[in-house]
């Protein structure tokens, strides 16, 4: 499902292929995103930012525009993923939205802890799913302004 890597817009690391399909069909029936990249665990996400290795040397390999994460994903997850990028100078910058089934409070408070941009509940209903995915993709591709760094 990965579509131009190059100049991507949204990362979305989300394990679960149903709620992965209905992100990006949502995100792209609305125009919301031209360039998504889907990984389905938190190494991957990591890989993709920074390449193999995590290379703190290099320039990231991608920076896209928001990263749309999954708390629990397999190999690592999502909190690791976060205290990773929120800790890099070069990526800290990249807002990340939680997107979770998690109603847990000690996720909650440490994906902010961690300076997470914003923490989702996913709605269980698709119709309500749905339009919380619009609702912060108009948001964050549309409204929101980021630094030029």
């Amino acid at each position: 499902m990965n579509e131009g890597v190059a100049d991507t817009q949204i990362l979305l690391a989300e394990d679960n292929p149903h709620d992965a399909e209905l992100t990006m069909r949502v995100l792209r029936k609305r125009n919301l995103a031209r360039k998504l990249v889907w990984v389905e665990d938190g190494v991957a996400a990591l890989e993709f930012i920074f390449g193999p290795n995590h290379r703190t040397d290099a320039e990231l390999r991608h920076k896209p525009r928001l990263i749309l994460l999954d708390l629990k994903m397999p190999k690592l997850n999502g909190i690791e993923v976060l205290k990773r990028l929120k800790s890099d100078a070069r990526a800290k910058v990249i807002p990340v939205v939680v997107l979770t089934s998690s109603r847990e409070e000690t996720d909650l408070d440490t994906c902010y802890d961690l300076g997470v941009n914003s923490y989702i509940v996913k709605p269980v209903e698709s119709e309500t799913f749905t339009e919380a995915v619009t609702q912060l993709g108009l948001y964050w591709m549309l409204h929101n302004e980021q630094p030029h760094n």
